[in-house]
């Protein structure tokens, strides 16, 4: 993201920190029923160019970067050897190229760790976050998208890419899609989307990821979670292929599906006062042995704060689960939009 996108965004009302123009309440009402438009700049991009960049992630990453067509992108991580997860990235194409967006926070540990796999690979590795301003927009379910996302198909499927002026629109879901612009045409397309959908901080779009049920990881959680963890192979997710070959933790993450071990699963919940992510949670069952960890934290529309967190299935099925503390606040579950119904283990 360049200066002159930052001080545009300033001028329109951003705050420093990027969280809300000014009123996250009325935001985050906005999100939960209406159309909405946020920049997104706690994101980042990596570049991968050369004529072996396809093979290079797809040998790194848990999901199949071969079968990434020009129309379509796809999530993935990148595990430690022993399947922990390092990243959770969004991968699509540009023109030869690939776009990895992954949070700021982890960028450039993330982009150092990849270029040590790089040795005589045909591939180059940059930071591109100053090539694209990356924006994201939600609607409501069953209203085109179309008069807000200008050129962008209103049927694009989900993890479909399109062109759209200056860049590319991505569907997340039903109600989300990303636009990666570029900087030249950034100002004049966020006028034209906010005369359409109400502006809205980061905070705002962190509630809509975890109203969707979608993962991230971030500095405070790498290797904390393999995948499965996460719900990854699950399709609401889709972030880890089965059918494809090696890559460092593979043999973990095959293990832990086909033998049926997923003990843990992320879930929704509702909490009155904030949290870090990493924050340890606890149950009666396990005593002073933490049950899970906290992996996204947002302000909820209803009032307090809403999470993703990673804990024992066990211990939610008991009904009691406490964070930082057994004596710590009492977790409300929430529903998530998609059910936690293990995938077939031959599944992609």
């Amino acid at each position: 993201m360049t200066q002159d996108w930052n001080s545009f965004l300033a001028s329109q009302g951003l705050k420093a920190n990027g969280g809300s123009f000014g009123d996250i309440a009325a935001e985050l009402a906005a999100a939960s029923d209406g159309a909405v438009v946020a920049p997104l700049g706690d994101l980042g991009l990596i570049r991968a160019s050369g004529v072996d960049a396809a093979g290079f992630l797809h040998n790194l990453l848990t999901n199949d970067i071969n079968g990434i067509t020009p129309g379509g992108a796809r999530f993935a991580g990148f595990c430690t050897a022993k399947g922990r997860l390092l990243a959770l990235l969004l991968i699509w194409r540009d023109g030869d190229d690939f776009l990895l967006m992954l949070p700021r926070d982890i960028l450039p540990a993330i982009l150092k760790k990849l270029s040590m796999y790089v040795l005589r690979a045909k591939v180059k590795l940059t930071d591109a976050s100053a090539e694209r301003c990356l924006i994201g927009y939600s609607g409501p379910v069953g209203v085109s998208p179309a008069p807000t996302l200008g050129d962008a198909p209103a049927n694009l499927p989900r993890f479909g890419v399109a062109a759209t002026e200056g860049g590319q629109a991505i569907r997340l879901d039903d109600t989300r899609w990303l636009l990666a612009l570029d900087a030249t045409v950034a100002n004049a397309r966020w006028q034209q989307l906010a005369t359409a959908a109400r502006p809205v901080g980061i905070a705002a779009w962190q509630w809509l990821e975890i109203a969707a049920g979608q993962p991230r990881v971030v500095a405070a959680t790498q290797e904390s979670f393999v995948p499965q963890m996460l719900n990854m192979e699950l399709p609401a997710v889709a972030g880890v292929s089965f059918s494809k070959g090696c890559y460092p933790g593979q043999e973990i993450v095959a293990r832990t599906q086909y033998l049926g071990k997923v003990k843990r699963r992320t879930f929704r919940a509702r909490l009155a006062a904030a949290v870090a992510p990493g924050t340890h949670v606890y149950a009666p069952e396990t005593g002073e042995q933490h049950c899970g960890t906290v992996v996204s934290v947002a302000p909820s529309p209803a009032g307090g704060f809403e999470c993703l967190v990673c804990v024992q299935i066990g211990a939610v099925e008991a009904g009691e689960v406490h964070v930082g503390a057994l004596a710590g606040e009492r977790l409300e579950f929430l529903p998530l939009p998609y059910t936690l119904q293990e995938a077939p283990a031959g599944a992609n």
